[in-house]
């Protein structure tokens, strides 16, 4: 009799101790362990992602909100951060075209790193030692960001004539005209954007003024500011 009595006590006691030790930890948690505040949140992708099999090499950007992972719990998936038409999004485009986002490589005519710069370019913005240079990620990024200022400066009057008028079937953009500096020197988008496309620079590997200009049209590249004596500082 007092056996079954009992087990009318047992089990609601054992589920009130479950719920109990569950419910708990709820009150305890320290929230300042799971915080964002101080990380570095600027994404910098050195790594190929995976396209859509659909997208052939000339679309291939940092663009994957449509790209489904069958599996999210497979060691062999990347997550990379949607970098769309940002800031962010444009350099790590351009990077991923120059170098495949490669910090530490050396092209065969000896153009340097992630955003493949050249020896003079860099000593324009304050580098003298490109060796250091190759070996130092963060002085790159600062690198990019003071020559496209740099760039900006000088062709701000181009950027501001013919934004958003279409040259041999190409619409002018801002970050179109950045990225074909960084390609060509301003000099040479001078040239393209003043003769209405007649004269079409390319370089060693055949790239052209007119291609950068299509293929990074359309980023927006408010953050980067017009600096006439913009240099890259630790």
């Amino acid at each position: 009799m007092f056996k079954k009595v009992g087990n009318y006590f047992v089990v609601p006691l054992a589920i009130c101790v479950t719920l109990y030790l569950a419910l708990k930890p709820e009150a305890s948690l320290n929230y300042d362990d799971y915080s964002t505040n101080g990380l570095d949140l600027d994404y910098n992708i050195s790594k190929e992602i995976a396209f859509n099999e659909e997208m052939s090499n000339d679309d291939m950007s940092y663009d994957v909100s449509n790209y489904e992972l069958s599996n999210p719990f497979q060691s062999s998936h990347i997550y990379f951060p949607h970098l769309g038409k940002s800031y962010n999004g444009f350099k790590e485009a351009l990077a991923f075209k120059e170098s495949r986002g490669d910090y530490f490589t050396v092209n065969t005519l000896g153009y340097l790193g992630k955003y493949q710069f050249g020896a003079e370019t860099l000593k324009m913005i304050g580098i003298y030692n490109p060796t250091q240079f190759l070996y130092n990620p963060e002085l790159q990024e600062k690198a990019f960001l003071a020559n496209a200022e740099r760039n900006k400066w000088i062709l701000r009057k181009d950027i501001k004539r013919f934004e958003g008028k279409k040259i041999n079937g190409v619409l002018i953009t801002e970050s179109g005209i950045l990225a074909a500096a960084h390609l060509a020197g301003p000099g040479s988008v001078k040239k393209f954007l003043r003769s209405y496309g007649s004269q079409n620079v390319s370089d060693a590997y055949g790239s052209s003024v007119r291609y950068y200009m299509k293929k990074f049209s359309g980023y927006d590249t408010s953050f980067v500011e017009a600096d006439r004596k913009a240099k890259a500082i630790l």
